[in-house]
């Protein structure tokens, strides 16, 4: 154990913290041996806050405060004060953690602090099937692969091939356990933790969903979450965490508890939990990891909220009456019942026809899921009708798909003329090869249930609601189908299938060829100079929603990933530039002509010329993929002025050493014209909650001052300071030594 003195008299602990002070000896997982579950150090740590906040406290609560460095002196004001924070684990995928590794090589450090796992999921294609698919990926990302594998053997983390599953159905199946704390958010939150360091979170506050009754029918987990995003819509959660509670609770299955907390991330929200139920025991003894579950069982009270503990607000959504929603297009908060759909669809000019239907991937991928999924293909075998639309199934994981195609679910969905496709992210990243894949923003996208996807693609059509409407069957005969039905969990329990997860050894070597065009080292950002950010050009003022992937976009350019120049090249592709309302398009300020986004900022960075970038509101929603604020600071942004920002992303472009800052009036966005100078003044005063001074020059030589918000609080402060918070992580850890 090494200890690392920071300043007079904070210590960071480089090692896995609560497998020094816990005193279980039930292990984290069946691949962590060496370090045990801290179920008694949460404990303590939650004792010592609430003596000192003397008020019951939210489940929420209890795991942030029981994962706290310094839970005796940790200021805590919801919304206001920033927790430090000791995550129990991280996890990554493949498209993010080769940055991630990059960061952690060049720390210097031996090995990771906390059991770490990188998981291969978003680089695999979909195009002909799950054979045909994996292996060219195998082939077309073979030195990404062999980079992950090599480093992750290297550093001391666990390695999921591909092929193995999706990240968010692995850690499912696997790590998470009752008031875990895991880091998977971005490169440099998970490289705080791996480096053995705090994790920095802004003091979340608490929405309470209290659920009533229980799902019947058509109704799925996924409903509950739909109709949360329609309540709260995309920037709804925002700076909160989403706690269920209430007697629905109780009616609900592990995985259906996945699916809503998995989606909150849509709705803005820090994270969402659950308490801890009978249904959670059941899985975790189903997944072969009955010691955790007897472990919970002895600490129900702190898996549970206090009685009479306060949220911040409150909705109530009654899951009797919960009706099955589709929700879209274009944004994940457009809800509508499903007895409505077609009504929107024709009111709005929507096409009716469905082309694709696609069922599976991240946490809509379970046993339950599918099983739900392929009682609805049944019936239509029965009736001898297939799917009218083009029909994709991907499983979750390795043992799911292993488990459903024992179990005949793989052949009921074949028998209607479903493809299924590697157990990875597929379609919904993002990742699939066809041809009206042209990143078209008129695509008609909606969001729904794995169970009512299914209806719709036997029906062909969104004006069409399966409790009430009929299909034709082969012989012409009219018929209704019957609800879906399914177990949560499989009866012979679950097939593991193939041997997919490489253990570390802790040996080996990594190299990354200077010439490849997939993978790059880093170099650190530069220091900030001390002076002012003057007489900096626009690069782009961006009209309407700008999200992380219009600042980055996925698809085709996953596989630049690990190298940062190359995929700067498609640094705002699809995001609207005011200035002609056209898509990565924009006017050189000096040259005054029209150039590709990625071309101008370079010839600016060529030039010696910094940039700011302008946009609306809730900048940044999304994914909260890192490299939309890499690529703005690789290519010589300095600062990003808007409406608002969504929470993640904020955060990411604080660690890039960027600015950013919010109209303090959202009108002066109106003030803002694409060829004006701006300078922003008075930055050696930099301060928590002190306004920025931004002046304005305009091409006519006319002035305007507006001022600017921010929310960064003082070591936040330290990160523009030194370049980025990787470049203060490392002055620390230096002046530690």
């Amino acid at each position: 154990m090494i200890l690392l003195r920071v300043g007079k008299s904070q210590l960071f602990v480089r090692n896995l913290h609560v497998s020094v002070l816990a005193a279980s000896n039930v292990p984290l997982s069946h691949f962590d041996k060496n370090f045990t579950l801290p179920y008694e150090t949460i404990q303590k740590k939650v004792n010592i806050v609430r003596k000192r906040l003397n008020r019951p406290l939210t489940l929420s609560e209890k795991i942030l405060y029981g994962h706290l460095d310094d839970p005796a002196n940790q200021e805590i004001k919801r919304g206001e004060s920033y927790l430090m924070l000791r995550p129990d684990r991280v996890a990554m995928q493949d498209a993010t953690a080769q940055m991630a590794l990059m960061q952690f090589i060049s720390s210097g450090l031996p090995h990771v602090a906390v059991p770490t796992t990188v998981h291969c999921d978003h680089l695999i294609e979909a195009q002909l099937g799950s054979e045909q698919d994996l292996k060219r990926s195998k082939d077309l990302n073979s030195e990404v692969f062999q980079f992950l594998s090599s480093a992750s053997n290297k550093y001391g983390i666990g390695f999921w091939k591909p092929g193995s599953g999706i990240i968010h159905q692995i850690v499912l199946e696997n790590y998470a356990f009752p008031v875990s704390c895991s880091s998977a958010q971005t490169h440099t939150p998970s490289m705080v933790v791996v480096w053995g360091l705090p994790w920095e979170l802004k003091c979340p506050k608490v929405i309470g969903v209290k659920l009533t009754g229980s799902l019947s029918g058509w109704s799925s987990s996924k409903d509950v979450i739909l109709k949360v995003a329609d309540i709260l819509t995309v920037s709804g959660g925002t700076g909160a965490i989403v706690e269920y509670f209430g007697p629905g609770v109780q009616t609900l299955s592990a995985t259906g508890m996945g699916t809503i907390c998995n989606m909150g991330a849509e709705i803005g929200a820090t994270t969402s939990v659950f308490p801890y139920t009978q249904s959670m025991n059941d899985y975790l003894k189903a997944t072969e990891r009955k010691d955790i579950a007897a472990e919970a069982d002895k600490f129900k009270e702190l898996l549970n909220p206090d009685e009479n503990c306060q949220y911040d607000k409150v909705i109530e959504i009654n899951l009797d009456t919960l009706a099955p929603h589709v929700n879209g297009p274009f944004t994940p908060d457009l809800a509508h019942p499903i007895d409505q759909l077609g009504q929107s669809a024709k009111k709005n000019n929507w096409p009716l026809d469905i082309k694709v239907s696609l069922i599976g991937s991240c946490t809509n991928s379970s046993y339950e899921d599918m099983a739900r999924s392929a009682s609805i293909a049944k019936q239509a075998t029965a009736k001898g009708i297939k799917a009218k639309t083009l029909f994709t199934i991907t499983p979750g994981s390795e043992q799911v798909r292993a488990t459903i195609t024992r179990d005949g679910f793989t052949k009921n969905f074949e028998d209607i003329g479903g493809l299924v496709l590697a157990n990875a992210c597929g379609p919904c990243i993002g990742q699939w090869d066809r041809k009206d894949n042209d990143a078209n923003p008129a695509t008609h996208a909606f969001v729904t249930s794995p169970e009512l996807v299914t209806a719709l693609s036997l029906a062909g059509t969104l004006d069409f609601d399966p409790r009430k409407d009929s299909l034709t069957a082969a012989d012409g005969s009219k018929f209704k189908l019957e609800a879906p039905s399914g177990d949560c969990l499989p009866s012979k329990g679950f097939d593991p299938g193939m041997d997919t997860y490489q253990a570390p050894k802790l040996s080996g070597s990594v190299e990354v060829d200077p010439k490849s065009q997939r993978l790059q080292l880093l170099h650190p950002f530069e220091q900030w100079n001390g002076k002012d950010l003057e007489d900096m050009v626009i690069l782009i003022k961006v009209k309407g929603k700008c999200t992380t992937d219009h600042i980055s976009a996925a698809g085709p350019w996953l596989k630049y990933r690990g190298h940062l120049d190359n995929i700067s090249n498609n640094l705002f592709l699809t995001a609207k530039n005011a200035e002609n309302d056209e898509l990565n398009n924009i006017r050189d300020q000096l040259t005054d002509k029209f150039d590709t986004v990625s071309n101008v900022a370079r010839h600016y960075k060529a030039a010696g010329q910094s940039w700011v970038a302008i946009g609306d509101a809730n900048y940044g929603e999304g994914s909260s993929r890192e490299h939309a604020a890499l690529e703005p600071r690789h290519l010589g942004g300095r600062a990003i002025i808007v409406k608002s920002f969504a929470r993640i992303h904020e955060t990411n472009l604080k660690k890039q050493g960027m600015l950013p800052l919010t109209f303090s009036d959202p009108a002066d966005y109106d003030k803002v014209q694409p060829g004006d100078r701006v300078s922003l003044v008075g930055l050696k005063d930099l301060a928590p909650e002190k306004p920025v001074k931004c002046v304005l020059k305009h091409k006519d030589g006319s002035v305007e001052e507006i001022m600017l918000n921010h929310t960064f609080n003082k070591p936040q402060i330290e990160w523009f300071k030194a370049g980025s918070a990787l470049n203060r992580m490392k002055q620390v850890m230096a002046g530690s030594k």
